[in-house]
């Protein structure tokens, strides 16, 4: 499984804890950044992420900012991107086995590392369960389609 992180400036100590988790487990992954403190614009880390997951680059991707939102409202602007934000394992699992989610996205100031990395080790771990649920997503991925998105 390869993986995908980036943050903006709100998230550069949750990335770090994160990155560390996924050497430890032995994911490839690719850090897109920020290596700042100043302010940066979330939708520059999150966009480009979110494209490399969606042309297959990547299996999945992780974003994370100060509170997730930014980075999942851009992530999911980008055609074939279920990016969900989750501050619970619950929330983690449930949308791997139902949306199929390929990117998450976390806010540094609304959890702590040892949860952050909790999260991403349950998400990483479920399979989606497909069924119903791929029925759903069909429905999505349709709707995306005749948008033109």
């Amino acid at each position: 499984m390869k993986i995908a992180i980036a943050s903006d400036h709100g998230g550069t100590r949750l990335r770090a804890e994160i990155t560390a988790m996924l050497e430890e487990m032995g994911l490839s992954y690719k850090d897109f950044g920020c290596d700042c403190e100043g302010s940066v614009d979330y939708p520059d880390y999150a966009l480009p992420v979110a494209e490399k997951v969606a042309q297959g680059e990547f299996d999945r991707g992780i974003l994370i900012c100060g509170t997730g939102i930014g980075m999942s409202i851009a992530a999911n602007k980008v055609r074939g991107i279920r990016c969900a934000l989750v501050h619970d394992t619950f929330s983690a699992k449930a949308t791997r086995q139902h949306n199929d989610t390929n990117m998450i996205a976390l806010g540094e100031r609304v959890i702590g590392p040892g949860l952050a990395v909790e999260i991403v080790q349950t998400w990483l771990g479920e399979a989606f369960e497909g069924g119903r649920h791929q029925t759903r997503i069909g429905k999505i991925a349709a709707y995306e389609e005749k948008a033109g998105l």
